[in-house]
């Protein structure tokens, strides 16, 4: 049985690029992820997309966490 493509808005992992990523949309055949501190979205095959496990989201709260105080620290605030 066949893993159920991730819902729009969940964090899930591009394992042919190894890549985390929100799903912002199922376009055409692809599904489109959009990189953790915003940017250009990809078009990922959904045969190697799955959603992140538990462990993998702690760890994009955490580099997130990690960018933004960098980010502030330079006087920069989102």
């Amino acid at each position: 049985m066949a893993e159920e493509e991730p819902p729009e808005g969940s964090l899930a992992i591009d394992t042919e690029r190894d890549k985390l990523g929100y799903v912002m949309g199922h376009v055409g055949p692809y599904v489109r992820l959009r990189p953790l501190a915003g940017g250009r979205e990809w078009d990922a095959d959904p045969a190697h997309v799955r959603r992140a496990t538990d462990a993998e989201r702690l760890r994009a709260v955490q580099e997130r966490t990690r960018a933004l105080n960098a980010m502030s620290s330079r006087g920069i605030f989102l």
